[in-house]
Protein backbone atom coordinates (compact mmCIF):
# COMPACT_ATOMS: atom_id res chain seq x y z
CA UNK A 1 0.00 0.00 0.00
CA UNK A 2 1.36 3.40 -0.99
CA UNK A 3 1.93 5.73 1.97
CA UNK A 4 1.28 9.44 1.91
CA UNK A 5 4.33 11.67 1.55
CA UNK A 6 4.98 14.24 4.26
CA UNK A 7 4.97 17.91 3.29
CA UNK A 8 8.51 19.27 2.95
CA UNK A 9 8.87 22.70 4.57
CA UNK A 10 12.61 23.21 3.96
CA UNK A 11 15.08 21.14 1.96
CA UNK A 12 18.84 21.40 1.51
CA UNK A 13 21.52 18.92 0.50
CA UNK A 14 22.25 17.69 4.01
CA UNK A 15 18.98 18.16 5.89
CA UNK A 16 15.25 18.84 5.70
CA UNK A 17 12.35 19.97 7.84
CA UNK A 18 9.06 18.18 7.20
CA UNK A 19 5.53 18.66 8.53
CA UNK A 20 4.58 15.59 10.58
CA UNK A 21 0.83 15.04 10.77
CA UNK A 22 -0.89 14.42 14.10
CA UNK A 23 -1.44 10.72 14.81
CA UNK A 24 1.71 9.46 13.06
CA UNK A 25 4.47 7.98 15.21
CA UNK A 26 7.97 9.18 14.35
CA UNK A 27 9.66 5.79 14.78
CA UNK A 28 9.11 2.32 16.23
CA UNK A 29 9.21 2.14 20.03
CA UNK A 30 7.63 0.43 23.03
CA UNK A 31 4.69 2.83 22.63
CA UNK A 32 3.95 1.63 19.09
CA UNK A 33 1.51 -1.12 20.17
CA UNK A 34 1.96 -3.20 17.03
CA UNK A 35 1.77 -0.33 14.53
CA UNK A 36 3.72 -0.55 11.29
CA UNK A 37 3.40 2.99 9.89
CA UNK A 38 6.13 5.38 11.04
CA UNK A 39 7.33 8.78 9.82
CA UNK A 40 10.94 7.53 9.64
CA UNK A 41 10.01 4.75 7.21
CA UNK A 42 7.90 7.09 5.08
CA UNK A 43 10.73 9.60 4.90
CA UNK A 44 13.32 7.02 3.87
CA UNK A 45 11.02 5.99 1.03
CA UNK A 46 10.06 9.56 0.17
CA UNK A 47 13.65 10.84 -0.13
CA UNK A 48 15.13 7.57 -1.39
CA UNK A 49 18.06 7.65 1.02
CA UNK A 50 18.94 7.13 4.68
CA UNK A 51 17.61 9.66 7.16
CA UNK A 52 18.76 10.60 10.67
CA UNK A 53 16.13 12.03 13.01
CA UNK A 54 17.55 15.01 14.90
CA UNK A 55 14.67 15.23 17.40
CA UNK A 56 11.29 13.63 18.11
CA UNK A 57 7.64 14.65 18.25
CA UNK A 58 4.92 12.80 20.13
CA UNK A 59 2.53 10.76 18.00
CA UNK A 60 -0.33 13.21 18.65
CA UNK A 61 1.75 16.34 17.99
CA UNK A 62 1.95 17.82 14.49
CA UNK A 63 4.47 20.15 12.89
CA UNK A 64 8.16 20.75 12.27
CA UNK A 65 10.35 17.65 12.31
CA UNK A 66 14.08 18.06 11.60
CA UNK A 67 16.11 15.32 9.91
CA UNK A 68 19.52 14.93 8.32
CA UNK A 69 20.71 12.85 5.37
CA UNK A 70 24.25 12.10 6.56
CA UNK A 71 26.02 11.50 9.86
CA UNK A 72 28.11 14.69 9.82
CA UNK A 73 25.05 16.90 9.36
CA UNK A 74 23.12 14.94 11.97
CA UNK A 75 26.01 15.37 14.41
CA UNK A 76 26.23 19.13 13.81
CA UNK A 77 22.48 19.59 14.26
CA UNK A 78 22.49 17.35 17.31
CA UNK A 79 25.23 19.43 18.93
CA UNK A 80 23.20 22.60 18.33
CA UNK A 81 20.19 20.93 19.94
CA UNK A 82 22.18 19.81 22.99
CA UNK A 83 23.71 23.28 23.34
CA UNK A 84 20.29 24.91 23.45
CA UNK A 85 20.80 26.70 20.12
CA UNK A 86 17.63 25.25 18.57
CA UNK A 87 14.53 27.34 19.28
CA UNK A 88 11.27 25.36 19.18
CA UNK A 89 7.92 27.17 19.32
CA UNK A 90 4.62 25.32 19.76
CA UNK A 91 0.96 26.31 19.53
CA UNK A 92 -1.31 24.83 22.20
CA UNK A 93 -4.97 25.14 23.21
CA UNK A 94 -5.65 24.68 26.92
CA UNK A 95 -8.60 24.79 29.30
CA UNK A 96 -8.96 27.95 31.37
CA UNK A 97 -7.40 31.38 31.06
CA UNK A 98 -3.87 31.70 32.44
CA UNK A 99 -3.78 34.80 34.63
CA UNK A 100 -0.60 36.22 33.12
CA UNK A 101 -0.01 37.08 29.48
CA UNK A 102 3.53 35.68 29.70
CA UNK A 103 4.82 33.20 32.26
CA UNK A 104 7.44 30.49 32.79
CA UNK A 105 7.00 27.06 34.32
CA UNK A 106 10.07 25.73 36.13
CA UNK A 107 8.99 22.29 37.33
CA UNK A 108 11.23 19.17 37.27
CA UNK A 109 9.95 16.13 35.38
CA UNK A 110 10.90 12.47 35.27
CA UNK A 111 11.92 10.81 32.01
CA UNK A 112 8.71 8.88 31.49
CA UNK A 113 8.00 5.17 32.03
CA UNK A 114 10.95 3.38 33.59
CA UNK A 115 12.89 6.63 34.12
CA UNK A 116 11.85 7.91 37.56
CA UNK A 117 14.71 10.36 38.09
CA UNK A 118 13.48 13.95 37.91
CA UNK A 119 15.47 16.53 35.99
CA UNK A 120 15.07 20.30 35.52
CA UNK A 121 12.34 21.25 33.04
CA UNK A 122 11.55 24.82 31.97
CA UNK A 123 8.89 26.04 29.53
CA UNK A 124 8.09 29.62 28.62
CA UNK A 125 4.50 30.44 27.66
CA UNK A 126 2.71 33.37 26.05
CA UNK A 127 -1.09 33.72 26.04
CA UNK A 128 -2.17 34.60 22.49
CA UNK A 129 -5.98 34.53 22.67
CA UNK A 130 -8.89 33.54 24.91
CA UNK A 131 -12.44 32.36 24.28
CA UNK A 132 -15.51 31.55 26.35
CA UNK A 133 -17.59 28.89 24.63
CA UNK A 134 -21.18 27.77 25.39
CA UNK A 135 -20.05 24.45 26.86
CA UNK A 136 -21.45 23.67 30.35
CA UNK A 137 -18.76 22.60 32.82
CA UNK A 138 -18.43 22.26 36.60
CA UNK A 139 -21.72 24.02 37.29
CA UNK A 140 -21.10 26.86 34.85
CA UNK A 141 -22.96 27.45 31.58
CA UNK A 142 -19.75 28.21 29.68
CA UNK A 143 -16.13 27.03 29.50
CA UNK A 144 -13.01 29.10 29.05
CA UNK A 145 -10.09 28.21 26.77
CA UNK A 146 -6.82 29.84 25.70
CA UNK A 147 -4.38 29.64 22.82
CA UNK A 148 -0.77 29.59 24.00
CA UNK A 149 2.61 29.71 22.35
CA UNK A 150 5.15 27.58 24.22
CA UNK A 151 8.95 27.53 24.07
CA UNK A 152 10.43 24.50 25.88
CA UNK A 153 13.92 25.35 27.12
CA UNK A 154 14.56 21.70 28.00
CA UNK A 155 13.48 18.52 26.23
CA UNK A 156 11.82 16.31 28.82
CA UNK A 157 9.28 13.59 28.10
CA UNK A 158 5.94 15.21 27.11
CA UNK A 159 7.18 18.42 28.73
CA UNK A 160 4.60 20.94 27.49
CA UNK A 161 1.69 18.58 28.14
CA UNK A 162 2.84 17.81 31.68
CA UNK A 163 3.66 21.42 32.52
CA UNK A 164 0.15 22.46 31.47
CA UNK A 165 -1.29 19.70 33.66
CA UNK A 166 0.86 21.01 36.53
CA UNK A 167 -0.84 24.40 36.08
CA UNK A 168 -4.34 22.80 35.80
CA UNK A 169 -4.55 24.31 32.31
CA UNK A 170 -4.80 20.91 30.65
CA UNK A 171 -4.02 20.59 26.95
CA UNK A 172 -7.13 19.95 24.88
CA UNK A 173 -7.19 16.51 23.27
CA UNK A 174 -4.46 15.09 25.53
CA UNK A 175 -5.78 11.68 26.57
CA UNK A 176 -2.83 10.98 28.89
CA UNK A 177 -2.47 14.24 30.85
CA UNK A 178 -5.57 16.21 29.86
CA UNK A 179 -9.14 16.62 31.09
CA UNK A 180 -11.55 14.09 29.60
CA UNK A 181 -14.63 16.34 29.90
CA UNK A 182 -13.11 19.10 27.79
CA UNK A 183 -11.61 16.60 25.33
CA UNK A 184 -15.08 15.16 24.75
CA UNK A 185 -16.53 18.63 24.24
CA UNK A 186 -14.05 19.36 21.44
CA UNK A 187 -14.69 15.96 19.84
CA UNK A 188 -18.40 16.82 19.78
CA UNK A 189 -17.43 19.98 17.87
CA UNK A 190 -15.60 17.88 15.29
CA UNK A 191 -12.02 18.25 16.55
CA UNK A 192 -10.48 14.81 17.04
CA UNK A 193 -6.82 15.56 17.71
CA UNK A 194 -4.57 16.78 20.49
CA UNK A 195 -4.14 20.53 20.09
CA UNK A 196 -0.35 20.78 20.22
CA UNK A 197 1.50 21.87 17.08
CA UNK A 198 5.26 22.33 16.56
CA UNK A 199 4.86 25.64 14.78
CA UNK A 200 8.43 26.80 14.29
CA UNK A 201 12.06 25.66 14.36
CA UNK A 202 15.05 28.01 14.27
CA UNK A 203 18.61 26.67 14.33
CA UNK A 204 22.18 27.42 13.16
CA UNK A 205 22.89 26.14 9.67
CA UNK A 206 24.95 22.94 10.15
CA UNK A 207 27.55 23.89 7.54
CA UNK A 208 27.51 27.71 7.47
CA UNK A 209 28.11 29.51 10.76
CA UNK A 210 26.89 32.80 9.26
CA UNK A 211 23.37 31.49 8.62
CA UNK A 212 20.41 30.64 10.82
CA UNK A 213 17.54 28.60 9.43
CA UNK A 214 13.95 29.36 10.43
CA UNK A 215 11.03 27.18 9.35
CA UNK A 216 7.29 27.49 10.08
CA UNK A 217 4.60 24.83 9.72
CA UNK A 218 0.98 25.96 9.22
CA UNK A 219 -1.66 24.36 11.47
CA UNK A 220 -3.66 21.55 9.88
CA UNK A 221 -7.40 21.79 9.21
CA UNK A 222 -8.49 20.45 12.61
CA UNK A 223 -6.20 22.83 14.48
CA UNK A 224 -7.30 25.74 12.30
CA UNK A 225 -10.92 24.86 13.08
CA UNK A 226 -10.13 25.11 16.81
CA UNK A 227 -8.36 28.46 16.33
CA UNK A 228 -11.46 29.77 14.55
CA UNK A 229 -13.37 29.60 17.85
CA UNK A 230 -11.03 32.24 19.22
CA UNK A 231 -11.43 34.50 16.20
CA UNK A 232 -15.19 34.48 16.78
CA UNK A 233 -15.07 35.30 20.50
Amino acid sequence: METQALDVLHLEEGFAVVDKPAGLMVHDSELARGEDDFAADRLREQFGRPIFLVHRLDRATSGCLLLAFDRDTASALGKSLMAGDVDKAYLAVCRGWPAEAAFTVDHPLDGGPGKPQKKPAVTRFERLATAELPIPSAGFETSRYAVLRAWPHTGRFRQIRRHLKHLSHHLIGDTSHGDGRHNRSFRMMGIHRMLLHAEQLAFPHPHDATRRVQVTAPPDDDFARALAFFAQS
